[in-house]
């Protein structure tokens, strides 16, 4: 069984919600030139959610939210339930990014609960996992992807692990213009799909989608999606202009 290819826009914290709509707009207008064999999705923020959602209506696209909190509702001022994300019309939730992880807290142990609480409500979680500069020039790059994978998916059955999506940002290359070269990208990637396998055996680890996250434009897009284990991509700055996102969807 042929593996999905998911192209995730993650907006991050930019655009306000007239932006945020006519950006969508682009999109949906542009998606019919990205091969029918890709899924699209993109991640505005929350404030943007319900708005996007209608623009999304009837359309290939699907809605992503950037995070969401591990219980069901109650004291947790700021943050957005799954069950709130649902009622908007999302369907896909990225978990664990390396800027939570660096700038908010975020844990092993939060992604798990987080990853946990999407699958709960039927949405399908884009699971972040990557290595820090120091990290790799340490040699420890495959021991980091070991440990976050493994933490997130702890506890998770086979038959959820296969509505995720995995993504691999080696948060070096992350907004940094930096880019692991197509061979670094897809030998972690590799062993990403190895651990996949440990956990779940190989007919699982062999549908599970997972993305590259870091710097991919269209003009790399190619070559890195032409890798065995890059199934996709977390954009981010490209995911900000039409064109560009969906010209990264084209080199699939």
């Amino acid at each position: 069984m042929a593996r999905r290819i998911v192209i995730a826009g993650n907006w991050k914290m930019n655009k306000t919600v007239s932006e945020a709509v006519e950006l969508a707009k682009a999109v949906v207008a542009k998606a019919g030139e990205a091969p029918a064999s890709v899924d699209l999705v993109i991640a505005p923020t929350f404030v943007c959610l319900t708005e996007v959602a209608k623009v999304l209506a009837g359309s290939r696209v699907s809605l992503a939210a950037q995070d969401l909190h591990w219980e069901e509702s109650g004291a947790f001022t700021g943050k957005i339930s799954a069950a709130m994300l649902v009622s908007a019309g999302v369907k896909y939730v990225i978990i664990g990014h390396s800027e939570q992880r660096q700038f908010f807290g975020e844990t092993d142990e939060t992604v798990n609960k987080k990853v946990k609480q999407a699958l709960k409500h039927g949405l399908l979680p884009i699971v972040c996992i990557g290595e820090l500069l120091a990290e790799r020039e340490a040699g420890q790059t495959d021991a980091i992807n070991e440990r976050q994978l493994k933490g997130a998916y702890a506890g998770v059955s086979a038959d959820d692990a296969k509505k995720s999506v995995v993504a691999y940002e080696p948060v070096w290359a992350i907004g940094t213009g930096k880019v692991a070269t197509t061979e670094q990208a897809q030998e972690a990637q590799a062993f990403i799909r190895k651990v996949l396998v440990d956990l779940y055996g190989s007919e699982v680890a062999e549908i599970i989608p997972i993305q590259y996250g870091g710097s991919m434009k269209p003009d790399n897009a190619q070559g890195l999606l032409a890798q065995k284990d890059i199934d996709g991509g977390l954009i981010g700055g490209a995911a900000l202009k039409a064109e560009d996102f969906i010209g990264i969807a084209k080199g699939a």
